[in-house]
């Protein structure tokens, strides 16, 4: 990057942080928002005509029976993405007083649509509405963030840590926030949270996007959330309130781009219904939410009633105080969980990059006379949609296998387990698992849209051998001696140990835990991974040799191109019963398949060995 670049950036920064939005623009688009916004509707019940919801009254009932010393939550486990939707849908509309929503990105596809009107229809019948999503991947539209300022008293919306003042990013101020002001620009709000009045929420990995929800036709997740009901709820409505009053949650009058549109569009905008590409879908899913049959069966019948759940979150703007503690409150408490283990740590992360801290857990426990069993579910290279991580995940296998003692599984790309949940959530649909039966040319990104680049054709995810419906893994969780468990948001690398702000929940309740090693174990059967393993030794110092150089050329900072790798992948052979790297019988039944099974020649594979070679110090960006 050449000096004038760096002047020009630092030029242009300067410039962009001054253009704030005067009192006097604030005040006009404020007056217009006031005179343009109809009235809600009349509704005059206390409980501004709710409907009813079996799923919040058992919440309501647990809060209160709960006491001081003896509090009590009921749990629901949200694996399939159906449950996780139809969820959230009938609590919108079982809502009396307040819904507050915080999230990392909210996309303006059928869920999108589907999400945010059902909260603007709680809004009109007089429910309190809160919006904070974060403002690098969410919305970005100015014709859609006027109808939100204006669509009901009801209904607010903040933007979280805004480039320079605006709602929409461009190019030029996404290069100057990387240059004038790089630890403010890359800290982003991670939390995903729906709270319906301060009684029962849900949280986890899940954003408001097709892709999280199954619904996308082309490139779809593997996630998961959790609902809680009783105290714990109390502690995620203090959390938001921290997050909403911030200084960096600001309101969509005060940011420049919406400020001018709104004065240049004084006419009330209105809210015109949602266009949805798959009606019939949407319409199965608002039916199963109001079904109590259906409730009954997939959300409370399966939830687990315990005493003792915890909802942590980092505080806002944690990189301005990096050495507060209580600012990584989330961050340490996982880390201590961790750290704690005896026998066993079940681990699911889409992102196989390690803190520092992490390292250091993982290396000492390994060294323990007798160290608890590391299973780790991640993405192959076939599966995610975030190659550059990938490369530093693949840099460090041997580290994490043979320092850390890690049992690594890397998901496949049309893994069964999650071709069965797309067809459930699908059922009223013909079946698309097929690329061929694209519905739409739209390329997945690194969760819609990269750090260091938007949506095109560099951030693809790599081609694959066979066509087909593609899955990748974005959920987070952790069990830890099936004592307990944590779902949440955190990915355990550099990004979101010391940038993203982080939440999630801890559950100390067995079965639970149980349901989720359960959950996070499917899929790494052989029919939904490959197992990463070192490679078998055929002539013991040519082998030796190799390792040698690959020792060396991994802990260069650059320059680490040495194409024969400690480990790599291996596939179950028919007949064969799997087993763990260790077992003697091991290479008897499993075959090799490559280092990046699945994946088609191309220009990623290129990508993924430079970046394996020169971006070693990149891991907490990326």
């Amino acid at each position: 990057m050449s000096k004038h670049f760096l002047l020009l950036g630092a030029v242009l920064a300067l410039a962009l942080q001054g253009c704030t939005v005067s009192r006097l623009h604030v005040r006009q688009a404020q007056a217009i928002v006031a005179e343009t916004t109809p009235p809600s509707s009349d509704c005059s019940g206390t409980d501004h005509c709710a409907r009813p919801s079996p799923v919040l009254a058992a919440a309501e009932q647990a809060m209160a029976q709960s006491t001081a010393d003896h509090p009590q939550h009921i749990v629901t486990l949200l694996a399939d993405s159906e449950d996780a939707l139809a969820a959230r849908i009938n609590l919108i509309q079982a809502a009396k007083h307040s819904i507050d929503v915080q999230t990392y990105i909210w996309d303006q596809d059928d869920v999108g649509q589907l999400v945010l009107d059902q909260l603007v229809q709680a809004a009109r019948r007089g429910v309190r509405v809160r919006i904070l999503a974060d403002q690098l991947f969410s919305f970005g539209n100015l014709a859609l963030l006027n109808r939100l300022a204006r669509v009901d008293s009801h209904l607010k919306v903040k933007l979280y840590n805004p480039t320079f003042h605006d709602a929409e990013t461009d190019p030029a101020e996404f290069a100057a926030g990387i240059v004038c002001c790089f630890m403010k620009f890359n800290q982003r709000m991670h939390n995903k949270l729906l709270l319906v009045d301060d009684t029962i929420g849900i949280t986890g990995g899940r954003n408001y996007q097709d892709r999280y929800f199954n619904w996308d036709g082309d490139f779809d997740y593997v996630d998961r959330d959790v609902m809680v009901g009783g105290p714990a709820a109390r502690d995620m409505a203090a959390s938001f309130e921290l997050f909403w009053h911030h200084k960096r949650s600001v309101p969509l009058t005060r940011l420049r781009d919406v400020n001018q549109y709104i004065r240049q569009h004084p006419e009330a905008p209105g809210w015109p219904a949602p266009t949805f590409r798959r009606p019939q879908r949407v319409a199965r899913l608002e039916h199963d939410a109001q079904d109590p049959l259906w409730l009954q069966a997939h959300l409370l019948a399966p939830a687990f009633h315990t005493s003792q759940v915890e909802f942590f979150s980092d505080l806002p703007a944690k990189t301005d105080a990096p050495t507060r503690r209580h600012a990584l409150d989330f961050t340490h408490h996982v880390m201590q969980l961790v750290a704690s283990a005896k026998h066993e740590v079940v681990l699911q992360t889409p992102y196989l990059v390690m803190s520092k801290q992490a390292r250091r857990i993982f290396k000492a426990m390994h060294k323990r006379a007798d160290p608890p069993r590391i299973r780790v579910s991640t993405n192959s290279l076939a599966s995610t949609d975030a190659f550059a991580v990938y490369a530093l995940s693949y840099k460090h296998r041997k580290r994490y296998l043979r320092d850390y003692g890690f049992q690594i599984q890397e998901m496949k790309p049309h893994a069964e387990a999650a071709e069965e949940d797309y067809a459930i959530a699908n059922a009223d649909l013909a079946p698309r698992l097929a690329a061929a039966a694209r519905e739409r040319e739209r390329y997945p990104g690194v969760e819609a849209r990269a750090m260091f680049g938007s949506r095109g054709k560099r951030n693809r995810p790599a081609p694959l051998i066979e066509p087909g419906l593609r899955f990748g893994l974005h959920a987070k969780s952790i069990v830890v001696d099936d004592s307990f468990a944590m779902v949440g948001s955190h990915n355990f690398d550099p990004r979101s140990d010391h940038y993203n702000t982080e939440a999630g929940v801890i559950v100390h309740d067995r079965d639970f835990a149980n349901a989720v090693r359960a959950s996070i174990l499917r899929l790494t059967g052989p029919e939904n991974a490959w197992v990463i393993a070192p490679r078998r030794v055929s002539v013991p110092l040519l082998s030796q040799v190799n390792q040698a150089i690959g020792d060396i050329s991994e802990k260069l900072p650059l320059f680490d191109f040495w194409p024969y790798r400690y480990a790599t992948s291996y596939d179950l052979k028919p007949g064969c019963t799997p087993m763990a790297p260790s077992d003697p019988a091991f290479f008897s039944c499993y075959e090799p398949v490559g280092d990046f099974p699945g994946v088609a020649l191309s220009f990623k594979l290129i990508y993924t060995r430079l970046i394996t070679a020169f971006g070693a110090g990149a891991s907490g960006i990326l």
